[in-house]
């Protein structure tokens, strides 16, 4: 089992730093803004010269079996140039998808505390894809 982390916003910035720490492995031009006010954790160039916004989600080995694959609560309008990254710890797993996609497949509360906000699931439960 991993160190336990004392806050979870500080697994999330360890994360973030790991995943952009990936990125740098590969060559990319990474860029970490110093606020992150508008849901951006990093920002790449392209090879073309034109930028992408990432904003990097995490889940720990701390959240209860069955959830692991959940990111809820999400705000999010579409953002063209704009990517998520997903990643489960316990399965040492990411996923990228485009705002667009995203939006293709998460699902938006209807109630609750969170209604208006959007979850997305990867625990494959979809059998077409």
């Amino acid at each position: 089992m991993p160190v336990s982390f004392r806050h979870s916003a500080g697994f999330g910035k360890r994360v973030e730093y790991y995943i952009i720490g990936l990125m740098l492995k590969e060559g990319l031009d990474v860029y970490v803004p110093l606020v992150d006010d508008n849901a951006v954790d990093a920002v790449v160039r392209k090879s073309d010269g034109t930028f992408i916004e990432i904003q990097i989600k995490a889940r720990g080995y701390d959240i209860t079996m069955g959830d692991g694959a959940l990111f809820a609560a999400i705000s999010h309008q579409p953002r063209e140039n704009y990517y998520f990254i997903f990643y489960l710890e316990r399965l040492q797993w990411m996923w990228m998808m485009s705002s667009e996609e995203y939006l293709l497949e998460c699902v938006t509360n209807k109630k609750g505390k969170n209604a208006g906000k959007t979850s997305i699931w990867f625990n494959g439960t979809k059998t077409d894809q």
